[in-house]
């Protein structure tokens, strides 16, 4: 059984005030909702985008998003 490393974007509610920067930032998985707030597309985060998300989650004004690594079992 093959494992491999992922990555799974978040967000803490709770914490994000619909800045709207990381949808700016990390377009490709992140959308906004009519009131700004994010919507994640995809939580699952390939290798092409993973140094875009580091990025992202680093801007976020209230550190509210996250990335976690996750293992998968093939």
């Amino acid at each position: 059984m093959a494992m491999t490393r992922t990555h799974r974007l978040g967000i803490d509610r709770i914490a994000c005030d619909g800045r709207g920067l990381c949808a700016e930032l990390l377009p490709e998985l992140i959308d906004l909702d009519e009131w700004g707030y994010p919507i994640i597309r995809d939580t699952i985060v390939g290798d092409d985008l993973l140094t875009h998300a580091r990025r992202a989650v680093a801007a976020c004004p209230v550190l509210a998003l996250r990335l976690d690594r996750a293992t998968d079992r093939q």
